[in-house]
């Protein structure tokens, strides 16, 4: 494997960072410390991650309903009915017999004998019973159901496409924690310098007032030191706020109250770090991006609900087995007890082109879900080479953002001394001073810049691990 070394990039912690030609001391923790730390506090609290977690429950919940299906089905139900009215058969017996009956009766009654033939009654019988019950448990039991296990591999295939979809906005989560405090100690460092030059323009009014009262320079040149104070007063007020937001989003990430006070981080420590070639980085992108993977899971789950679609086609077989006791009482033994053992078969084979049509709609899902993967491999590919030219490029830039800040500093000191003995006009030493404001927050933002566009690089390549235990693993 081969790195190139990003020089500019190794110099970036290593500087101090100035104000107005002085070093500041280090503050807090390390830099990658703080923002480990942020990013653990993220995973564990953010809400977007958490409905995730939530998602990936429910597709477990899924898989292990679909796995249920393989095993028997017992049940138990009881029934108890008191009926009055409904249909009933009339058989009118005694209409058709009795005729006949009293004829052979009266026959015997000649011939001195007794009658013998009794008067029949007409029969009415019920369809239901006045009352009844029906007390039973049943078995069901799959032998041949072929939409099952492709059911299962479908929801298996959904369960890896969720924890997918939870790991991508967990990398992009860390990014965004990542960049947003990097924003942060920007918009400080940015509120820093801007308050510097406010301590150098008063200093400079005061000694424009001092020679002014001396006569040794015009009011105007008081005028336009007061004029300066006022417009860098309203660029600090506006760091303040860059600030302020910049903290408020960081909180929000963190689902804490937005108004909570962030950590600030030693930035002067000597970091180095290294890049690989496009094309290396490319397939590390393709081998390891979560997205990726989440939509061949989606991929391979298409085509197992093809599978099922074609599965309804044909034919299911079960064995089912009902017991129990049946009749007007509650009562066991000969006469209530029964017991049945079946073997059901269901084919349904026509359905008005029903199955046919889910065929063709899973197929055409099927289809969609790889031109989506096809047109995504493309975007991480696009990403990964903006992501690594970007950086290229601000790591180019600080060496640049480097020199000229050195170099307004001089000319600063030169001009603050030429200042003091009055051999300067006004608009030089103004022109001097915003010249090494400038070339200060040039400096900042390009040195937090290459920062932030590592940690774009680290995103679109999936590089880094994650703290999994932080994001709340389901059962």
């Amino acid at each position: 494997m081969k790195h190139r070394p990003l020089p500019a990039l190794a110099l970036l912690l290593a500087l101090p960072w100035v104000a107005s030609g002085q070093e500041s001391a280090p503050s807090g923790r390390p830099l990658a410390q703080v923002i480990d730390e942020y990013v653990r506090q993220g995973l564990q609290s953010n809400l977007s991650l958490q409905a995730q977690t939530l998602e990936v429950e429910r597709s477990a919940a899924a898989l292990d309903a679909a796995r249920a299906r393989y095993f028997p089905e017992a049940a138990f139900a009881a029934r108890y009915s008191r009926s009055e009215g409904g249909r009933t058969i009339e058989l009118p017996l005694g209409d058709a017999l009795n005729p006949a009956y009293q004829t052979l009766n009266d026959l015997l009654v000649q011939q001195g004998q007794q009658p013998q033939f009794p008067v029949v009654q007409n029969e009415t019988i019920a369809f239901l019973r006045e009352r009844e019950q029906d007390t039973r448990v049943t078995l069901r039991m799959p032998l041949l159901a072929p939409a099952i296990p492709a059911a299962v591999r479908a929801q298996r295939e959904l369960l890896g496409a969720s924890e997918s979809a939870r790991t991508g906005l967990a990398r992009r989560l860390k990014r965004d924690i990542t960049v947003g405090y990097l924003g942060w100690l920007s918009a400080m460092r940015t509120r820093g310098i801007v308050d510097a030059s406010l301590a150098l323009l008063n200093e400079n009014l005061r000694v424009n007032d001092s020679l002014h009262r001396n006569g040794k320079i015009t009011q105007d040149q008081v005028l336009r030191a007061r004029a300066e104070l006022l417009a860098v007063t309203q660029q600090s007020r506006e760091a303040q706020n860059g600030a302020t937001q910049a903290r408020s989003y960081l909180n929000f990430l963190l689902n804490r109250p937005l108004d909570t006070p962030l950590e600030d981080a030693d930035v002067t420590a000597n970091v180095s770090a290294t890049t690989r070639e496009l094309a290396e980085l490319r397939a590390a992108a393709l081998e390891n991006r979560p997205e990726l993977a989440q939509l061949k899971h989606l991929a391979d789950a298409s085509r197992a609900q093809v599978r099922v679609a074609r599965a309804d086609r044909w034919p299911t077989l079960s064995l089912g087995a009902d017991g129990g006791i049946q009749g007007e009482d509650y009562e066991f033994g000969r006469g209530a007890n029964y017991a049945t053992v079946s073997l059901l078969l269901n084919w349904t084979f026509f359905d008005g082109g029903a199955r046919r049509a889910a065929v063709r709609q899973a197929n055409a899902s099927a289809r969609r879900t790889h031109a989506q993967l096809d047109e995504l491999t493309q975007q991480v590919q696009l990403e990964v080479q903006q992501s690594l030219d970007r950086l290229n490029t601000s790591a180019d830039s600080l060496a640049t953002a480097e020199a000229r800040a050195e170099a307004a500093r001089a000319a600063f000191r030169i001009a603050s001394r030429k200042r003091d003995e009055g051999a300067i006009s006004q608009v030089e030493f103004i022109d001097a001073r915003s010249s090494l404001t400038g070339a200060e927050l040039n400096l900042n933002v390009t040195r937090f810049e290459v920062l932030a566009r590592q940690a774009e690089l680290d995103y679109a390549t999936a590089n880094g691990n994650l703290p999994l235990a932080a994001m709340g693993n389901p059962p």
